[in-house]
């Protein structure tokens, strides 16, 4: 089942964290960056975050999950989405401690052979 737009926009409204926390949808899911970083993700109508020793430490109850079949677990976000404050800084503290995306590979035009 994809995950419908209004419930992303929901998660993004409750973060309050405006542009630097941005949607993308893919496969009929979402990943939520924030400031270029991949911290969550949304399926089934459900927001995973990303495991990390800062973001546990802020959960209330760790409910760790596969987001899709095969996936590694990721924290299942639950009641903390009523409480802006708590998801806001779980959503930075998740992002603080995640490395920053590495450069994407410049492609070059082909070669053309030479006779």
């Amino acid at each position: 089942m994809a995950s419908d737009a209004s419930y992303v926009e929901y998660i993004c409204e409750q973060a309050g964290l405006g542009l630097r926390l941005s949607p993308k949808k893919m496969f009929g899911e979402y990943a939520l960056y924030v400031e270029g970083k991949v911290v969550a993700l949304v399926c089934d109508n459900h927001l995973y975050m990303k495991p990390t020793d800062a973001g546990r430490a802020l959960l209330q109850a760790v409910d760790a999950q596969p987001p899709y079949p095969g996936a590694k677990p990721h924290y299942r976000v639950g009641a903390e989405l009523d409480d802006r404050e708590l998801l806001k800084r779980i959503f930075l503290a998740t992002a603080d401690a995640l490395p920053r995306p590495k450069a994407k590979a410049v492609k070059r035009a082909p070669r053309k052979a030479s006779r």
